[in-house]
C-alpha cells in the first residue's frame, strides 16, 4: 500500500472501530432502561450482543480485532491510536463499560425476578 494510502485507511479503521464502539457502548447502556420498562425480552437480546462481543475480545486475547488491523497501518500505539475516543476512556474502556455491563446485568435480574413473583 502506497504511504498516501494509509492514513486514509487508519482513518477508515478507526471510524469503523469508534461505530463498533458506539453500538455496543448503546446496548449497554439500553439494558437497564429497557428492564426499567419490563421489556425483558429485548434486554435479553441486547446482553447477548454484548456477550457476543465479549467472546468475540475473549478469542482475540481481550483486545478487538480492529485494533489488530489498525496496528499495520501505523506505528503508533497510544490508547485510541485505532478509535475516536479520549486517552483517557479508550485505557479504561473496558472497566468503565464492563462494570455498567455487570451492573446493568444485575438490575435486568432484580427486575425481571422482581416481576416474576
Amino acid at each position: 500500500m502506497r504511504g498516501a494510502e494509509r492514513p486514509r485507511t487508519l482513518v477508515a479503521i478507526k471510524t469503523l472501530h469508534t461505530r463498533a464502539w458506539v453500538f455496543f457502548v448503546s446496548c449497554i447502556l439500553a439494558i437497564p432502561i429497557a428492564a426499567s420498562q419490563s421489556r425483558f425480552y429485548v434486554a435479553s437480546i441486547l446482553s447477548l450482543i454484548v456477550l457476543g462481543e465479549c467472546f468475540a475480545l475473549a478469542r482475540n486475547r481481550g483486545r478487538c480485532p480492529l485494533t489488530n488491523v489498525a496496528e499495520r497501518f501505523t506505528e503508533d500505539r497510544t490508547p485510541n491510536f485505532d478509535i475516536y475516543l479520549p486517552v483517557w476512556l479508550a485505557r479504561y474502556n473496558r472497566v468503565v463499560f464492563g462494570v455498567m455491563f455487570v451492573v446493568g446485568e444485575c438490575y435486568l435480574l432484580f427486575r425481571w425476578m422482581a416481576v416474576a413473583k
